[in-house]
């Protein structure tokens, strides 16, 4: 497992928060996410085996949030 952690632009309430922490644990290969309204980022344990930086950031995206 790796641990990183991705800047997330757009988010204004708990519910972006819920939102973004969904689409993040519902990608196979991610074991935790953790996403704080306050600091703008997601801390994310993942396998880089099973699912890609890119891959994390484009779910973000698609989600309609910024990733960094």
């Amino acid at each position: 497992m790796e641990n990183i952690v991705i800047k997330v632009g757009g988010m204004s309430c708990q519910g972006c928060v819920a939102n973004v922490n969904g689409v993040l644990t519902a990608l196979p290969g991610v074991a935790a996410a953790e996403v704080s309204l306050a600091a703008g980022e997601a801390k994310v344990a993942y396998d880089p085996a099973r699912v890609s930086l890119e891959t994390l950031k484009a779910a973000i995206e698609d989600a309609g949030f910024d990733a960094a």
